[in-house]
């Protein structure tokens, strides 16, 4: 037993047999059950288990957890005096991979034991760790301690000097690496992350924003800042004259290539192809130049060496058809590419940049980045709705369409809330809002579709350590053939220069390392657009090897709203019944608790006196009401009380059977009475299961609490292939493990926090999302926005279908290169046919990847 338990000081803290610590208010005295809880006084969830010895996924390196006499509390001390002595600098950080607040606890201790670190609080249930220190060299060294732990840690005020552009012209990875490696060498740049997938550059510098633009203009791309929404901050579009200098060198070429047939002096065709190579070549040229320096070998490089080759050795139409079709080809990449990456900016266009405010009895238009929480906004028909927000005003139908999927009007009226970006149908609506623009749900979607984007698959990440060996040896290749066979008297020099230049463009792995990421950013949005989040490329891929799923029922399967279905008193009266089960259940978050208290309350029932409130972890309640101890609570709680439970007991036996939830009534003497609880079968359940048997699931598996009988009745109604019954919270996980066991790559979907465990366990975590909870969204690896289970064989079929056309893509782009490098040695490629099959086989490749755009149900 510890020593001493933490809490906050309006609270009564509880210990369980562990030692752990709970707070809860004092008005219900809970007992925590399984680990540690650190509940807030109007905490919503009631979490029976916080904490799991077992693995985690890879994914997440959750580290061993710290045992500690005294848990971290949810209220910071640094919150509950404002007017600490602390006069250093504060910072706050949003921490993923805690799943106990014991997790909490270890990395307070590890970053108070940095140097110069005046306070550190973790608050558990927001994720969030506050830092003060002495001074902001101090602040550097948290991130990396907090790693070393094995948590992932972010600012949550991002650092003013980041800034986000967006960069045109990059076609493949290469170029990404080139941008970064330039900009690792520059003295105002303090950090640099390019993401090809996403068009996007971070760079944290302290030069101004033209530097930046110009140096990357230097390497042959296009740069412009973003606002914090995503959105460009220039307004004026510069005129692109590429594409006339592309057509103008086609032109030079073709009157070079005609003359040569019809009596042009040779040399004025010479002429014709080299201003060619000058015209089409500068740009290409000038990023080699730039690439070189920063020590990176892109197709840039490979391209001007065999143009420039190619002239030095007089064979001029060869060079200018070189640089001609790697400047279609480029142009044609790049047109394809922006057509996977408008997912992102769809999303971001749904987002209005401005708000009606009420002022009084004057409406004022506002920028929604300066409307404040508590603000009252008005809403005309036919309008998007700018902010989140509480319904105060007016009825009306919405189409969430852009946040779940779904394009039927949800009906919504005084109470309810609303989303950004969705469209007021009818009525007009006045908005109390409740989150700023940052916080919004269409934001946190759109960060995290641009996060999933950014993050590398196993296959791309595969690919590109690969393409950075494979890229360096073609190279190397090519000068040995163009210097060791003439050497060895085995040909001409110009012979074999000509075919170390076909070489080097076969070096060019474009069309391998863009196989991939391509095919994942198409999905990705595909499925955002249907209100499914996949959080990353490893989960995509995940997702397409699932064979077997996993439903926690109650919420998932069901509608998660049970109702109270019979009454049967036995001792006492049925109203008396009533008001004790409401005294005892009235503290409880339990789904079917809660039907219990609202069906009493409806009744017009008044709760007793009670005390000593007591949570019976996966088994019940109890509360002493007039000196005597009451429970409420299922067949085992009293079976282990070795309470009779007389003629009662076939009653049970024949509602069980029936697929309802029983809850017994009774003290340490007798059974008072029974209540009977059932829940519906969501009304897409079957349909969904259904779908998900034709796409491939071999087996559909349920996970209850419930008991045999109710767990069989819900398994024939769902049209499950098997189920596990009379689970308690611990028990989902040594389900899903058995299920892995047995040789099954499993999915779990659950309904966020409660069925963490198990969605840690499994091989792919899926929460229902619920338009805008924040928790599904942070603990899954894939959420379904609307909780609609009709959208899982529309994502598994998604994910099957982007894993065969990334398998495509990369066995073509082998083939080519195969090809390719076959055909140089007899000298039957020549350098315009090693071009075109490069960059052809670049845009087959997108192409094929954009396929998965337009995927339907």
């Amino acid at each position: 037993m510890a020593d001493k338990c933490c809490g906050p000081t309006n609270s009564e803290v509880v210990q369980d047999k562990q030692g752990c610590c709970s707070s809860q208010p004092k008005a219900a005295p809970i007992e925590a059950s399984g680990c540690c809880s650190s509940g807030a006084p109007n905490n919503q969830e009631e979490i029976t288990s916080c904490c799991s010895n077992e693995e985690d996924k890879p994914e997440s390196h959750t580290p061993k957890k710290e045992e500690s006499s005294c848990c971290a509390s949810s209220v910071s001390p640094m919150e509950h005096n404002p007017k600490s002595s602390l006069t250093g600098e504060a910072m706050e950080y949003s921490v993923k991979g805690m799943d106990c607040p014991s997790c909490a606890l270890t990395i307070e201790k590890g970053v108070r034991s940095l140097d110069n670190i005046q306070e550190a609080k973790v608050n558990y249930n927001t994720a969030k760790l506050k830092v003060v220190a002495s001074g902001k060299g101090s602040l550097d060294q948290v991130e990396n301690t907090v790693e070393k732990l094995g948590y992932k840690i972010a600012p949550v005020h991002q650092n003013k000097k980041i800034k986000m552009y967006d960069v045109e012209g990059m076609d493949c990875g290469s170029c990404a690496k080139s941008i970064e490696n330039h900009f690792n060498h520059h003295p105002a740049v303090k950090s640099v992350n390019v993401h090809f997938s996403t068009g996007k550059m971070k760079l944290e510098h302290d030069n101004s924003v033209e530097d930046i633009v110009s140096e990357v203009s230097k390497l042959g791309y296009r740069a412009t800042l973003l606002s914090n929404k995503g959105q460009p901050v220039e307004t004026k579009k510069r005129k692109r004259a590429y594409g006339g200098i592309t057509t103008l060198s086609g032109l030079l070429i073709a009157f070079g290539f005609i003359g040569s047939f019809s009596g042009l002096a040779p040399i004025i065709s010479t002429i014709l192809y080299a201003v060619a190579i000058v015209i089409s070549g500068a740009k290409p040229v000038k990023s080699a130049f730039f690439a070189i320096k920063s020590g990176s070998l892109d197709m840039n490089v490979l391209m001007s060496a065999a143009a420039i080759g190619a002239a030095i050795i007089g064979e001029w139409f060869e060079g200018a058809t070189v640089v001609w079709l790697f400047a279609i080809g480029t142009a044609l990449q790049n047109r394809s590419i922006e057509q996977t990456r408008k997912s992102i900016r769809n999303l971001m266009d749904l987002a209005t940049s401005e708000a009606w405010i009420k002022a009084g009895s004057e409406l004022v238009k506002k920028p929604v980045d300066e409307v404040r929480i508590g603000e009252v906004i008005v809403i005309k028909p036919g309008d998007r709705i700018p902010l989140d927000g509480e319904i105060i005003r007016g009825e009306t139908s919405v189409n969430q369409a852009p946040i779940t999927g779904e394009s039927i009007p949800v009906d919504k009226m005084n109470g309810d809330t609303v989303y950004a970006g969705t469209i007021n149908e009818s009525g007009s609506l006045e908005v109390k809002v409740t989150k700023l623009v940052e916080d919004t749900t269409i934001s946190k979607i759109i960060h995290l579709v641009e996060e999933a984007q950014e993050q590398k698959a196993p296959t791309q990440a595969f690919i590109d350590k690969f393409a950075s060996i494979y890229t360096p040896i073609v190279f190397l290749l090519a000068l040995s053939v163009i210097v060791i066979p003439p050497l060895l008297g085995l040909g001409t020099w110009g012979e074999w220069t000509y075919k170390g230049l076909a070489l080097l463009v076969v070096a060019c792995p474009c069309a391998l390392v863009i196989s991939t990421p391509v095919a994942i950013v198409s999905a990705i949005g595909n499925a955002a657009k249907n209100g499914v989040l996949i959080k990353g490329g490893t989960f995509l891929e995940s997702a397409g090897a699932i064979k077997t799923i996993a439903f926690d029922k109650t919420g998932t399967l069901t509608e998660g709203k049970p109702k109270v279905s019979e009454i049967t008193p036995l001792t006492i009266s049925e109203g008396e019944l009533l008001s004790v089960a409401l005294t005892l259940e009235e503290y409880s978050t339990h789904p079917i608790a809660k039907t219990i208290v609202g069906y009493a309350k409806d009744k017009g029932f008044q709760a007793k006196d009670g005390e000593l409130y007591k949570s019976i972890a996966g088994k019940g309640v109890q509360a002493t009401i007039n000196g005597e101890i009451y429970f409420a609570g299922n067949l085992k709680l009293f079976e282990e009380m070795n309470i009779p439970l007389g003629e009662i007991n076939p009653e049970l036996t024949e509602i069980q059977g029936q697929g309802k939830t029983v809850v017994i009534i009774g003290t340490q003497k007798e059974i008072l009475g029974v209540i009977a609880v059932s829940d519906t079968i969501r009304p897409t359940t079957v349909k969904a299961l259904d779908g998900l048997k034709q796409v491939g699931i071999n087996q559909v598996v349920m996970l209850t609490g419930d008991n045999e009988g109710t767990a069989k009745m819900i398994s024939k109604e769902a049209n499950v292939t098997r189920y596990f019954a009379e689970l308690l919270p611990e028990d989902k996980v040594k389900a899903i493990k058995q299920l892995q066991s047995e040789g099954h790559k499993v999915a779990m979907v659950g309904d966020g926090i409660n069925d963490a465990p198990a969605l840690a366990t499994s091989d792919l975590g899926i929460a229902m999302g619920g338009a805008g909870t924040d928790t599904a969204m942070e603990t899954a690896d894939i959420v379904l926005m609307a909780d609609n289970l009709e959208k899982l064989p529309h994502t598994i079929k998604l994910s099957r279908k982007a894993l065969a056309i990334i398998k495509q893509n990369i066995w073509f782009s082998v083939i080519v290169k195969l090809i390719a490098f076959i055909l140089v040695f007899p000298g039957w490629l020549t350098l315009w046919l090693a071009v075109l099959s490069d960059t052809g086989a670049a845009i087959i490749v997108i192409l094929n990847a954009l396929r998965l755009l337009k995927v339907r149900d």
